[in-house]
């Protein structure tokens, strides 16, 4: 507490919009603005006082963060996919964990569409030869592939594949998917094992979350069962990938490029994950990389905290959180 109201710690550079809302029920630790994050010292601090935490994706809280925080009541993730929160610590601890479960998807499909794109039509070295000084107009080269007529092939068929999905269809796509945990189809889809996606597509778009099962589901023995010559685009989660192997499998032209906007990096739960993405694999030119970028939207990233705010709220007045998925009785 602090002057009798409640420490609210965020941990990110966020909108004034959100600020507001907090500071009417708390007060606000927050980075400066000269910074992106709360220092890592300033953080355990604020922490270990902190009745509320807003928290992004590059924070981890597992039941050693939580046993340093006894006046905290709930973290407030703004964000959709959770592994690097230990939910079982939260519900054993009785504190709770909420998520933004929706406000993602459409950005992350936009993007993804973008990527496949990009990618295909090699946008990145098309730039960077108009950006040369070389370009002296129309010459035969830099032909790449189109979507029409092509299959795409979703891995995952959730709220984010559907959405890929929905705006693939125009395009005149054959689309097909593999879900392991039996999402039916919306008309238009087929559904396949994951073996034939793997076989038939000519870009495998991967939409799954990350858990145990599906960490590194495409390593090097799924890459080589693509079908040669198709793309990769992975706009979910790093560690679906084996960054690894897909360098490998571009490297032997089995793999004609790759897209991602998320990496194995970036999975902080990981012990072993990579601490860097391989400057082999960004520097080989069939790749085109954005920085996280899924939901880069501005009204989606004031929609996203706003949502994340409403759930500190709901804590504070005393009501169970509007977006929990662990905390007292889950």
């Amino acid at each position: 507490m602090s002057g009798g109201r409640p420490i609210i710690l965020v941990t990110h550079r966020f909108f004034a919009e959100t600020r507001a809302m907090l500071n009417a029920v708390g007060t606000v630790v927050a980075p400066p603005p000269d910074k992106y994050a709360v220092d890592p010292e300033e953080m355990r601090r604020a922490a270990s006082q902190a009745t509320a935490i807003m928290a992004f994706m590059p924070d981890r809280v597992d039941d050693a963060f939580l046993a340093e925080c006894p006046h905290l009541r709930i973290v407030a993730a703004a964000l959709k996919g959770h592994d690097n929160f230990a939910a079982a610590a939260f519900t054993r601890r009785g504190v709770w964990l909420s998520i933004v479960p929706d406000l993602l998807t459409v950005p992350t499909a936009e993007l993804t569409l973008g990527l496949m794109i990009a990618l295909a039509r090699q946008v990145r070295a098309g730039d960077l030869h108009v950006r040369s000084g070389d370009y002296a107009g129309w010459r035969p080269t830099l032909y790449g592939r189109g979507l029409a007529g092509a299959t795409a092939g979703l891995i995952g068929l959730g709220a984010i594949g559907r959405a890929i999905a929905q705006r693939l269809q125009p395009f005149g796509m054959r689309l097909i998917y593999a879900d392991p945990r039996g999402e039916e189809a919306e008309p238009g889809l087929t559904r396949v094992t994951f073996d034939d996606l793997l076989a038939q597509a000519d870009y495998v778009v991967s939409a799954a979350p990350l858990t145990p099962d599906t960490l590194h589901l495409l390593n090097e023995a799924a890459l080589a069962r693509m079908k040669p010559g198709s793309f990769l685009v992975n706009p979910s989660r790093g560690s679906l990938v084996d960054e690894t192997a897909v360098l490998r499998a571009l490297q032997s032209g089995r793999l004609a490029g790759y897209a991602a906007d998320v990496f194995e990096m970036e999975d902080w739960q990981r012990a072993d994950r990579p601490r860097v993405i391989a400057k082999a694999l960004l520097d080989h030119p069939n790749t085109l990389f954005t920085p996280h970028l899924g939901s880069a939207v501005v009204e989606t990233r004031q929609a996203i905290e706003r949502r994340a705010a409403d759930n500190i709220l709901d804590c504070l007045a005393g009501r169970r959180p509007r977006d929990a998925v662990a905390g007292p009785g889950l």
